[in-house]
């Protein structure tokens, strides 16, 4: 439950330091070390042009900006592997830092300073519950190759090992590792 409350509470930060597109988009250059080039930023970039264009009003106006959006979205999913839908709730600065067979479902919800790694999966469990998806909060870093899916929540400064399997929450500073995932205890 606390999990749940954590993870809220970071995406509500998010929403309330609302910014405009260019200014969201310089801030995940700068994150992304100001490469342009990065397959990772020009996702997020591609993903936050598709969130803003369905603020625009008339409809009619939206039409020329959602065909640049889907011309986009799918160059970005076939040349570089990443699958990151306008649908997604994302975070500030969230930074994708390898390229390759990353699929995020389009209900998921990424808290900000988030980090994911080449191989990543973030989606659903059971093809009978599509909205049932993952929840991470603020500043979770997922290692390369990571699972995580279902209707669960992962707490804020959240690790996750790579090639993790992720089938149930994570409370918030904890790091998991394994298949299927299991809580790390350190030794002091």
């Amino acid at each position: 439950m606390t999990t749940q409350l954590n993870v809220s509470e970071s995406i509500n930060v998010s929403e309330k330091q609302s910014l405009g597109l260019w200014q969201q988009i310089k801030e995940d250059w700068i994150a992304h070390g100001r490469d342009w080039t990065k397959p990772g930023f020009r996702a997020v970039a591609v993903q936050r042009f598709g969130v803003w264009r369905m603020k625009l009003k008339p409809k009619l106006l939206r039409i020329p900006f959602s065909l640049i959006y889907k011309s986009l979205y799918r160059k970005i999913r076939n040349t570089y592997g990443i699958d990151l839908p306008y649908t997604v709730q994302l975070g500030r600065r969230v930074i994708i830092e390898h390229q390759s067979c990353i699929i995020i479902h389009g209900y998921s919800v990424i808290g900000d300073d988030c980090v994911i790694r080449q191989g990543v999966t973030i989606g659903n469990r059971y093809l009978n519950r599509p909205e049932d998806t993952p929840k991470l909060g603020a500043r979770v870093n997922v290692g390369a190759g990571a699972k995580i899916l279902g209707n669960i929540a992962l707490g804020n400064d959240v690790n996750i090992g790579a090639n993790a399997v992720v089938l149930s929450d994570i409370p918030a500073n904890k790091t998991a590792v394994g298949i299927p995932a299991k809580l790390v205890t350190t030794c002091s």
